[in-house]
C-alpha cells in the first residue's frame, strides 16, 4: 500500500554567493521572480501537491526567510484601513498555519544529502517530497502535483526529469534507464555529475523528489560522493540496488534554474511576459530593446 505524501523539505541552507553582494543580507529564496519570492513559488507547488507540513533545512543568517511566512499585523492593518483588499488577499496567501513550518539548521555546507538528512527526525517513518527552490517550474499543472500522480502508480522513490545537451551532463545527477515507459522511466542506475564521454544518458535530474523513509536510512551512512559532498543522487541509487523502484518523471513545463544570474533573468522575463497586467507594457519594453541592439549591430 503506497502511503500519502504530506511533508516535504525545503533545502534552504546555501549562502548563495552567484547572487553577492545582494546575499549578504538577503537570503537568495526570498529575492523575487516579479513579485514573489523563490520560496514562494516552491511553497504554491508543494500546497498544490497536498503537502502539509513544511520542513525548513536553514542556516545561519536566514531569519529573513523564516519572517516572510509568519503574519504581518501592521501592514495588514494598513491596507484594511486603506480598503486594499486585493492586495491584502496576496497577502494573506503568504501566511503559514501555526505548526506548518519547521526549522531545523543545517550547520556544515556538507552537500544536498547532509541537508536533506538533517531533517531526519521530523519525518518519521513516512516518504517525503524534497524541493529545491532555485529550480522553478512554469507548468499549467504544478510539477510536484504531476509527480504525485504518478507516484499513485508506482510507488517507489521519484525524481523530476528533463533530457539536457551532452555538453551540460556535469551539472547534474544522471539517470541511467532501464525501462523507458514515456513520461516515467524506470532507473537502472544514478550518475552524479559524470563527464560527457561516461554519462548513461542525458536524462538529468532536477529538483523534485518524492522519496521513501529508506532513502533517508542510507544518508545515515553519511558516505562522501562526487564533489567530497554527501550526495542525495548516491542515497537514491541505492535504492535501485536495494529493491529496483527508482523511477524518473518526464514533467510538462518548463524548468528556470535560478541559482544562476542567466537562469534567473530568463525566469524573471518568462513569468512578466506571462502576467496580464504586464505583457503588453512590457513586451514593449524588451522589443524596443532587440530593436535598439540590431540597429547598433
Amino acid at each position: 500500500m503506497k502511503r500519502e505524501v504530506t511533508k516535504a523539505i525545503f533545502p534552504v541552507a546555501g549562502l548563495g554567493t552567484r547572487f553577492l553582494p545582494a546575499t549578504k543580507s538577503v537570503p537568495k529564496e526570498i529575492m523575487t521572480l516579479v513579485d514573489r519570492p523563490l520560496i514562494q513559488y516552491a511553497i504554491d507547488e508543494a500546497r498544490a501537491a497536498g503537502i502539509e507540513e513544511f520542513i525548513f533545512v536553514t542556516s545561519r543568517g536566514k531569519s529573513a526567510l523564516e519572517d516572510y511566512f509568519d503574519v504581518a499585523p501592521i501592514i495588514e492593518a494598513d491596507l484594511r484601513a486603506k480598503g486594499k483588499t486585493e492586495l491584502l488577499e496576496i497577502l494573506k496567501a503568504t501566511d503559514m498555519d501555526s505548526g506548518a513550518i519547521a526549522y531545523v539548521r543545517q550547520q556544515k555546507a556538507l552537500g544536498l544529502g547532509h541537508a536533506v538528512w538533517c531533517a531526519r527526525r521530523l519525518l518519521g517513518d513516512e516518504p517525503f517530497a524534497v524541493l529545491l527552490p532555485d529550480d522553478v517550474i512554469a507548468a499549467e499543472k504544478p510539477c510536484l502535483q504531476q509527480m504525485m500522480e504518478a507516484y499513485a502508480e508506482t510507488g517507489g522513490n521519484m525524481v523530476a526529469t528533463m533530457e539536457v545537451p551532452m555538453d551540460k551532463v556535469s551539472s547534474y545527477g544522471v539517470l541511467d534507464v532501464a525501462e523507458d515507459m514515456g513520461a516515467i522511466v524506470r532507473a537502472k542506475g544514478m550518475v552524479e555529475k559524470p563527464k560527457a564521454d561516461v554519462a548513461p544518458s542525458n536524462l538529468a535530474v532536477i529538483g523534485r523528489y518524492i522519496l521513501t523513509p529508506r532513502v533517508m536510512d542510507n544518508l545515515h551512512a553519511r558516505k562522501v560522493g562526487a564533489g567530497g559532498e554527501i550526495q542525495l543522487t548516491d542515497a537514491i541509487a541505492q535504492e535501485i540496488v536495494n529493491s529496483n523502484d527508482v523511477y524518473g518523471f518526464r514533467f510538462r513545463g518548463q524548468r528556470f534554474d535560478c541559482g544562476s544570474k542567466a537562469g534567473f533573468l530568463q525566469a524573471t522575463v518568462a513569468f512578466g511576459l506571462a502576467r496580464d497586467d504586464l505583457n503588453e507594457e512590457f513586451s514593449q519594453y524588451l522589443g524596443e530593446i532587440v530593436a535598439m541592439r540590431q540597429a547598433a549591430e
